[in-house]
């Protein structure tokens, strides 16, 4: 199997971005990058209202970004860095604020058809992930757009989670377990499951019996 890879990074000029940090890495172990230079940080300051979660429209720019410079350059696979506790925390920031049962495929094709999108790290808990990062001591960018927002909802979450971790461990991965194993008749969507022709089954031509 022949592929390539290219690191992409989108520089969203927010104020005392630490923009060398990650191009003099990548030089550093020789791997071909590419930054994406966008004012993403003034359109979502200006755009949502000071102490409200800019985390959704902040997604959706880089988003675009991303899916922009991979159909111009015939990118056919974009990687993504969300790991397991991402997707947990996915799955309960559409609960409590979407009213959607709903998080992050490891594999999807992107809305446009365009590109698929992938997340090498969706099996991987976040705290795996930080062991091998001060293993490798690789280099921390903070962000300081939504990382500074105390009151953001995936904080909320996270914060939520962490306590049930601490108060019975293994939940995160039992919760993420059971995206691995939906039951659609067991839930409410009608157009997941026809609840509405659903019938009794008949077995070798007898009516069916009325059990309780």
């Amino acid at each position: 199997m022949d592929f390539e890879l290219i690191a992409v990074n989108l520089d969203q000029k927010q104020p005392d971005f630490p923009a060398e940090v990650l191009p003099d890495y990548l030089r550093s172990i020789g791997v071909p990058f590419h930054v994406i230079e966008q004012d993403t940080y003034s359109v979502v300051k200006r755009v949502i209202p000071a102490g409200k979660t800019m985390c959704g429209l902040c997604s959706r720019l880089r988003r675009g970004a991303l899916y922009r410079y991979a159909a111009e350059n015939g990118i056919t696979k974009i990687a993504l860095g969300h790991h397991r506790d991402d997707i947990v925390e996915t799955l309960f920031l559409n609960l409590f604020f979407g009213g959607r049962l709903k998080a992050m495929a490891p594999k999807l094709r992107s809305e446009d058809g365009r590109n698929i999108v992938i997340r090498p790290l969706a099996y991987v808990s976040e705290a795996q992930i930080e062991r091998y990062a001060r293993a490798r001591a690789f280099p921390i960018i903070p962000c300081k757009l939504c990382g500074s927002n105390e009151n953001a909802q995936r904080r909320q979450v996270k914060e939520m989670l962490a306590a049930w971790e601490r108060e019975y461990p293994g939940r995160t991965e039992s919760i993420f377990s059971s995206l691995r194993s939906v039951e659609p008749a067991h839930l409410a969507d009608p157009a997941l499951f026809d609840f509405k022709n659903l019938d009794t089954k008949e077995l070798d031509g007898e009516p069916p019996q009325a059990t309780r």
